[in-house]
């Protein structure tokens, strides 16, 4: 079974209020539209509700720890309460802890930095760059990539033979995402993490895209590590977390060598230093921390969980059947999914569209509709390759016309949502991209920088 579903069978409840909603955008056939932000895996809005707590604290901003200025103090209570309200909202273990980093990336990078001497890592080809990537720089570190499931349960069943085939060792780390952040499907968390410990391994769980949709308990899923980004919780300013097990945390060097980090720090006879690190999450945060963006995924955490996940997961749910209806009412399209049709997932969809170029179809979204999603290969490359298969649709050239002989895509379509999308916004999309297919664009576009641009000459 894939993450634990949350019912869906309550009232849908009204979008949450986010910032950016009455921005007006430019339409290259004239006139302004509110702008449809249909791109949040890639950074949602900020809750409105975070914006406002974050303005309160903004006066009284001040250096954290070891101050003894008023707003100091004051800023290092926020710190360490917005560490509380993590764990919380994380249902963090006794004895684990919360690390503020810069984000997803920065989170599974200090996980493998502090892995134990000739640790062998198992992930999946499936993952986001940020945690398919990081384990390759550890050069006494065997990775190994699995290839990608068709099913959640021959995920799990890869998972295990890989482990066994690789046994006896003495460290071994899986990493697995909770959501796909080009499919949007859930994986079999939970039953990951039990194959993982079966063979003593641990599992890093990322949550970039499972956070901000659904509840994500390390108790509850029994993952050893969770990481993820504020960025994409509804929380600007540049922050994200690794929270779980301490030992490997507490064993290893600092990620960072500097102010905070360190306990205590003494000259010695010959000259070097002595230096104490920290055991706490301190040993990992070296210099000044982003207070700010910390408060923000705090506020995030809050504000969501009282928002209640039943029912935002009701509203995404909603919006998905909304979107997917559409979608298949259009031949021309595909949905790019791994464990078919049916599979769970959150709101964010990937497609391609026969006989356009990706490019071109989401440079028309956004300048004759006000639509913004993401096209590419959404830092998932070995991923998104694998879906497209032989799919054709038209050259690379985004002026060239409509149904030419094609190539294999390069790229697909992304379409992602959350707790801030009113249904007007899927409602716009679903309708543009059905005008777009039978109708064509109305404007001329060129590629610039490898990207199709509206042609301005055009007007």
């Amino acid at each position: 079974m894939p993450v634990s579903a949350v019912a869906t069978d309550s009232a849908v409840c009204a979008p949450l209020p986010v910032l950016g909603r009455d921005v007006l955008v430019p339409l290259v056939t004239g006139g302004e539209v509110g702008y449809a932000a249909l791109d949040i895996a890639a950074s949602a809005p900020a809750l409105q509700r975070v914006w406002d707590d974050v303005a309160a604290y903004a006066p009284y901003y001040g250096s954290v720890h070891r101050g003894a200025g008023y707003l100091s103090q004051l800023s290092t209570d926020l710190f360490e309460n917005s560490r509380a309200e993590v764990a919380r909202f994380l249902g963090v273990r006794e004895g684990d802890q919360v690390v503020f980093t810069r984000s997803t990336t920065d989170s599974l990078n200090l996980l493998a930095a502090v892995l134990p001497a000739d640790t062998r890592v198992f992930v999946f080809e499936t993952e986001h760059h940020a945690s398919l990537l990081p384990w390759e720089q550890r050069a006494d570190a065997e990775v190994t990539y699995l290839d990608a499931p068709r099913t959640p349960e021959q995920a799990v069943d890869t998972l295990e033979r890989a482990l066994a085939e690789r046994e006896p060792y003495r460290h071994a780390l899986v990493c697995v995402t909770g959501a796909s952040n080009v499919t949007g499907e859930l994986w079999p968390v939970r039953e990951l993490a039990a194959a993982a410990h079966a063979h003593g391994a641990r599992i890093v769980l990322d949550a970039a895209q499972l956070a901000p949709h659904h509840p994500v308990d390390i108790a509850q899923l029994d993952v050893d590590w969770v990481a993820f980004s504020g960025h994409k919780l509804y929380a600007p300013f540049g922050a994200g977390v690794l929270a779980g097990r301490a030992d490997w945390l507490q064993q290893a060097e600092p990620y960072l060598a500097g102010g905070g980090a360190s306990r205590t720090v003494a000259r010695r006879a010959d000259g070097g230093v002595d230096v104490e690190w920290h055991t706490t999450a301190a040993r990992h945060e070296a210099g000044s921390p982003n207070v700010i963006g910390a408060y923000a995924i705090a506020a995030a955490c809050k504000a969501l969980t009282e928002a209640g996940f039943e029912n935002l997961v009701a509203r995404e749910q909603h919006l998905v059947e909304r979107v997917r209806a559409g979608l298949a009412e259009v031949p021309e399209v595909r949905v790019l999914s791994l464990f078919g049709d049916d599979a769970p997932r959150v709101g964010v969809l990937s497609f391609v569209v026969r006989g356009w170029n990706s490019s071109h179809f989401a440079a028309a979204l956004s300048a004759e509709y006000g639509i913004g999603v993401r096209d590419g290969l959404f830092c998932a490359h070995p991923l998104v390759r694998t879906l497209l298969g032989a799919e054709s649709q038209a050259p690379g050239e985004c002026g060239a016309p409509e149904g030419a002989p094609g190539e294999k895509s390069l790229n697909a379509i992304r379409v992602s949502f959350g707790a801030g999308t009113p249904d007007e916004h899927v409602d716009r999309f679903v309708r543009a991209v059905k005008e777009l297919v039978a109708d064509g664009a109305r404007w001329s576009y060129r590629t610039e920088d490898g990207r199709c641009v509206p042609d301005t000459a055009a007007a």
